[in-house]
């Protein structure tokens, strides 16, 4: 299973990278299987150096904030009006309930029902396995304002944990557990960013990764662009006892 860093900037495209989306791709049955996680803004870009986006297997969508869902509105115009069409009928995306009302609207215009009949939405339900071809993926709900889900992707017996968005919680054992690579959101500085329930720091992700126990990796996501990223690395580093790392944008990972 290969993971690619197609954006890893919190809140808002940064300079170096756009927002949230990853690129997870498995051979099986003969060819290339890919999914993404999550479709932020500037995304639909950077994802275009990697795979045609029109081509990928299914999009889960953690949750539907900006800077995790709105260049869907993008890939509709892409799947809609490709010279030649994109060469299938519709694309399945997984989101929270009412995501594909909320996309047609963020599209605007009197396109409304063309974004519906575009993709083939499926709603998420916590701790209900989502099947595309060689892989698993169980979303886990996590704390965070809004209806919000992290991933948990199975594939030849490996094991990526996505946090989404999210505070410390209990379910955040359940989707790391084991996990060969855990991409833990890290948007918050310890010390800095006080209100509950929205982030984890770097120190809360290595403890939630510690606490969950097996973990291989930790790698550190979702970082805006005015945080310093090696901040948020040695107050996880703190408590982590192996390398803490950086996810970096249009790097691939093999598990």
């Amino acid at each position: 299973m290969d993971v690619t860093i197609v954006g890893c900037s919190g809140s808002f495209a940064g300079p170096r990278s756009p927002a949230s989306s990853y690129l997870v791709r498995a051979e099986h049955e003969g060819r290339t299987w890919s999914i993404v996680l999550d479709l932020g803004n500037g995304a639909l870009g950077a994802l275009q150096r990697h795979v045609e986006p029109y081509a990928v297997d299914a999009v889960l969508l953690s949750h539907l904030h900006v800077d995790h869902c709105i260049d869907m509105c993008g890939l509709y115009v892409m799947m809609r009006y490709l010279p030649g069409g994109p060469g299938r009928a519709t694309m399945p995306v997984w989101g929270p309930p009412g995501t594909g009302v909320h996309l047609a609207r963020a599209y605007g215009g009197g396109e409304a029902e063309d974004v519906l009949g575009v993709f083939d939405f499926h709603d998420l339900r916590h701790r209900e396995p989502v099947t595309v071809g060689p892989f698993t993926i169980t979303p886990v709900r996590v704390n965070h304002p809004v209806e919000a889900y992290g991933f948990r992707v199975e594939a030849d017996g490996r094991v990526l944990a996505y946090t989404g968005d999210t505070d410390t919680c209990d379910q955040l054992d359940e989707l790391m557990t084991g996990a060969d690579l855990v991409l833990a959101d890290s948007a918050f500085v310890e010390g800095r960013d006080t209100v509950p329930d929205i982030h984890l720091s770097g120190r809360r992700a290595a403890e939630a990764a510690v606490r969950a126990g097996g973990v291989g990796r930790l790698m550190l996501t979702h970082i805006p662009a005015w945080n310093d990223p090696e901040v948020c690395r040695q107050q996880a580093a703190a408590v982590w006892p192996g390398c803490v790392e950086l996810a970096e944008p249009d790097a691939t990972y093999r598990l």
